[in-house]
C-alpha cells in the first residue's frame, strides 16, 4: 500500500508537525505532499520522507510569503498527482484536503482546524489586515469557503483533535467527525521525582490577542502575586508596559527551561479560546494544576477541581475567584493524578487510536465493515 501524507506548509515545529511526526513513525515509507518546507525548521522523523512542493514555493517569495498565495492554493492542491497512492493522509489547517485522489483510494482528513481566517475568525483576521487586503479579503474569502466545502466531500473519513473542532467542521462543512486527541510528549515532562514548587503562577504561549494574556497580566498585576510569562509575540512590548514589577516576562526559553517553570509553578494560567491546547497536558505531565477558561479544548483537558480550575468569564474578576479557589485546595491536586490524566494524552496513544481507526477505515473499504464513531 503506497501512502501519501498531505500538510499545509512545513515552516516550524508546532502542533501541527508534532501530529505529523507521529503519522510518519506509522507510515515510514510514505511520501509527503505540502506547499512549502523550510528544511531547517522542522524534525529529522519528517526529514527522512520524500517531501515534495507544490508550486507554490516556486512563485516568487513563496517561501516566506506562501499565505498571501492563499487563493492560489486549490489549484495547487489539485495539481499534484496522487494516482500511484492508495491511502491519503491529509493534516489541515491550512489547505490540504483538497486533493484529488483516486476513486479506490481512501483519503483521511485529519483536522487541526477548518481553516480559521474564512470561518469563525474572518472578520478578526480582516480588521487587523492591511487596506488592500480588507478590500480584497471579502471576494477571496467567499470563494475560498464554496471550494472549502466542497473540497471537504471528497474526504472519505474525517478526524478531529478535539470535540470543539468537530462541532467546528460540522458547522462548517456539515461533515461527522471522530476525535482522536493529538499526541503529548508526556515522557519529556515527566519527573522523575517530586520538586519543589515556587511561589509564581506562569503563563507560557504566544503573546497575540486571541491568546489573551493581556488578562492574565492585568489580573496579576492588580493582585500582586508573582507571575512568570514566557512567550514571544506583537503584544510583549504593550504587556511589559502595563505590567506591575510582580511581572517578570522571559521571552523565548529553551525546552530546558520550560521545562523547570512547568515542574515548580503553583499552576499555568490558560486563559485563552484553543482548538485543543497542548501546554496544559505538559504542565499536568509535569505534576502540577492549571487555571483555564472553560471554552475550546480546554474543558476537555483541565478536570475542574481534580486537574485544575475553570473559569467561565474571561475577565479579572472570575479570573482571581479560580485562583483563589485553587489556592484553597492546592494541596489536593496529586501530582500523580495529573500524571496519569497527561499519560491518557500521550503519543503512544495517538498512535495506537489512529492506527485502529484508520485499519476500520480500510476494512470499511474492502469488507464494507461500517467505522465506529467512538475509536
Amino acid at each position: 500500500m503506497r501512502v501519501a501524507i498531505v500538510h499545509y506548509w512545513l515552516v516550524g515545529m508546532r502542533g501541527g508537525e508534532k501530529v505529523l511526526e507521529q503519522i510518519c513513525q506509522l507510515y515510514p515509507n510514505a511520501d509527503i505532499f505540502t506547499h512549502v518546507v523550510d528544511r531547517e525548521k522542522i524534525s529529522e522523523t519528517i526529514l527522512r520522507h520524500k517531501i515534495t512542493e507544490t508550486f507554490i514555493s516556486k512563485l516568487p517569495w513563496g517561501r516566506k510569503f506562501y499565505q498571501k498565495y492563499l487563493p492560489l492554493m486549490p489549484l495547487a492542491l489539485e495539481s499534484l498527482d496522487l494516482t500511484g497512492y492508495d491511502l491519503i493522509i491529509s493534516s489541515e489547517a491550512g489547505p490540504a484536503k483538497g486533493v484529488i485522489c483516486r476513486p479506490d483510494a481512501i483519503h483521511i482528513c485529519y483536522v487541526h482546524s477548518p481553516m480559521r481566517y474564512i470561518w469563525d475568525q474572518y472578520h478578526t483576521y480582516k480588521s487587523k489586515a492591511g487596506a488592500i487586503t480588507r478590500i480584497l479579503m471579502p471576494a477571496i474569502a467567499s470563494r475560498m469557503r464554496i471550494w472549502d466545502v466542497c473540497s471537504s466531500a471528497r474526504v472519505d473519513y474525517i478526524v478531529a483533535n478535539s470535540e470543539f473542532v468537530a462541532k467546528r467542521i460540522f458547522k462548517s462543512w456539515h461533515r461527522e467527525a471522530v476525535v482522536i486527541y493529538p499526541p503529548v510528549n508526556v515522557d519529556a515532562f515527566r519527573q522523575v521525582a517530586e520538586v519543589d514548587v515556587g511561589d509564581f503562577y506562569l503563563y507560557a504561549g504566544e503573546l497575540v490577542s486571541y491568546k489573551r494574556a493581556d488578562l492574565v497580566v492585568e489580573a496579576f498585576t492588580k493582585s500582586g502575586k508573582p507571575l512568570i510569562v514566557i512567550g514571544e509575540g506583537a503584544e510583549r512590548k504593550k504587556l511589559e508596559e502595563s505590567a506591575g514589577s510582580n511581572v517578570k516576562f522571559l521571552g523565548r526559553v529553551s525546552f530546558d527551561v520550560l521545562r523547570d517553570h512547568y515542574a515548580k509553578c503553583r499552576a499555568m494560567v490558560f486563559p485563552g479560546v484553543e482548538d485543543f491546547g497542548i501546554m496544559p497536558l505538559e504542565v499536568m505531565a509535569s505534576g502540577r494544576p492549571v487555571v483555564a477558561f472553560a471554552r475550546g479544548g480546554a474543558t476537555e483537558t483541565v478536570i475542574d477541581g481534580r486537574t485544575g480550575v475553570l473559569f467561565y468569564e474571561q475577565n479579572v474578576q472570575a479570573l482571581d475567584s479560580a485562583i483563589d479557589r485553587l489556592e484553597e485546595n492546592i494541596e489536593k491536586f496529586s501530582h500523580q493524578d495529573l500524571l496519569s490524566h497527561a499519560e491518557k494524552f500521550s503519543e503512544d496513544s495517538f498512535r495506537r487510536e489512529m492506527s485502529e481507526f484508520i485499519s476500520a477505515c480500510l476494512n470499511e473499504k474492502n469488507m464494507g465493515a461500517p467505522v465506529k464513531s467512538g475509536l
